[in-house]
């Protein structure tokens, strides 16, 4: 059977299949995975369950209890899902996320109904990336559907852990020695192939002064002044950021925020305590190491000087940006010519001010790219926000697009 027949084919079999794969979908959107706090083996379990129904052997590899709750979380088990073939052929990875941020208010339907309406599916993380597991489940179970020979092997990975950075979702497993892969596709979008992202700092400054009577303030050193200076100075940074332009299409200029605050006892209470939390994009050109030491720098200075001031800086996460690596353009190259062919439009290859998993793969040269059933921008999808849906047609599509790429790396040479 040549090229052309096994991809009609393999085209047909996920029409044929696709309220199967909504419905697959419909299952993992409906099991909560709110990060934090964090208790995600309840979905892993549920979904190797699914994937053992099947009839895949699944391997659940649980992160060990006291490392997950010293890293600020309750349970993680990361699933890897080995499909074998004929030797001779690459492994590609596909990798998709099960942890989720909580719903939050304003939602209009169930967060987690998993409701279909108007070519909708509506649900926290329908969109960024549970879709994802329906994406690559059905690309693979179409692959196989031909019974056509096929050499090389297929590695799910669905993981729990990129809410909070992803050491102890991918890294975990890498570091582990539990999967090395050839290539990564992970979640991403379905109208563009992201090949870099930006870095991530994030670190929590504790801002430590001296509690007193709201009436006697001169007894006390207040914290929260302190703070104020802080504040200034990062958001003072932002014009000087906004001068900094990357080269890579897609990615504009680095970040800086401050995202949480938590501090003071009572509204008659002078400060004693501040916490913030703060969060720097790093565009792909940036040194992370020089970023962190200037941004604790301009921390410090802020308070230098202050009388009973003292400052604890701990970072939460040093992410790295992603970066092309060779090998990276043939997957680009099949995406793109295969998008072209099912979305009717080019699809587009360029970098996101986002992080995600798909860089711990590339910081142990494994060449990743991000794509699938995502919106055309995270906006248009309320990703993160309330209603986040995922237009049906879009999951269809990528699955497609996916499943011919994997038919592309992992079908045999015609002679």
């Amino acid at each position: 059977m040549d090229t052309t027949q096994l991809q009609e084919r393999l085209l047909a079999w996920i029409d044929a299949h696709f309220d199967e794969e909504v419905g697959f979908l419909q299952q993992v959107v409906r099991v909560p995975t709110d990060t934090p706090p964090g208790n995600n083996a309840p979905h892993a379990e549920a979904v190797a369950a699914m994937l053992e129904n099947l009839g895949w052997q699944v391997g659940k590899h649980p992160v060990p209890a006291q490392l997950v709750r010293d890293y600020g979380m309750e349970s993680i088990t990361n699933l890897i899902v080995r499909r074998a073939y004929g030797a001779g052929g690459p492994t590609l990875a596909l990798n998709a996320h099960g942890d989720v941020v909580p719903p939050g208010e304003g939602w209009t339907r169930p967060p987690y109904g998993a409701v279909v309406e108007d070519g909708y599916l509506y649900g926290r993380a329908a969109a960024v990336s549970k879709s994802d597991f329906a994406t690559y489940v059905f690309a693979v179970r179409a692959l196989e559907a031909l019974g056509a020979p096929l050499r090389g092997a297929v590695e799910l990975h669905f993981t729990y852990d990129e809410e909070f950075g992803g050491l102890l979702g991918p890294g975990w497993l890498l570091e582990q020695g539990l999967t090395r892969p050839d290539a990564v596709i992970a979640a991403g979008f379905s109208y563009h192939i992201v090949t870099a992202h930006n870095a991530c700092l994030q670190l929590e400054i504790t801002v430590h002064g001296k509690a007193g009577h709201g009436a006697m303030p001169e007894t006390a050193v207040d914290a929260l002044q302190a703070a104020t200076r802080i504040l200034n100075a990062i958001y003072g940074q932002l014009p000087e950021l906004k001068k900094i332009r990357s080269q890579v299409a897609g990615i504009d200029s680095p970040t800086m925020l401050v995202g949480r605050i938590d501090g003071g006892t009572n509204t008659n209470v002078v400060p004693g305590k501040v916490v913030m939390k703060m969060d720097r994009r790093m565009i792909p050109e940036e040194d992370p190491v020089a970023v962190e030491a200037q941004v604790r720098a301009l921390v410090e200075d802020a308070v230098r000087g202050m009388p009973g001031i003292r400052l604890e800086i701990r970072r939460l996460l040093l992410s790295q940006a992603l970066r092309p690596l060779p090998g990276s353009e043939r997957l680009v190259a099949s995406l793109q010519r295969h998008g072209r062919a099912v979305m009717g439009e080019e699809i587009a290859a360029q970098g996101t001010p986002l992080y995600a998993d798909a860089r711990l793969y590339g910081e142990r040269g494994i060449p990743a790219v991000l794509y699938g059933a995502g919106p055309r921008t995270v906006p248009e999808s309320n990703a993160k926000k309330a209603d986040e849906r995922l237009s049906l047609e879009d999951l269809r599509k990528a699955t497609k697009v996916v499943a011919l790429t994997l038919l592309d790396f992992l079908a045999p040479a015609q002679g």
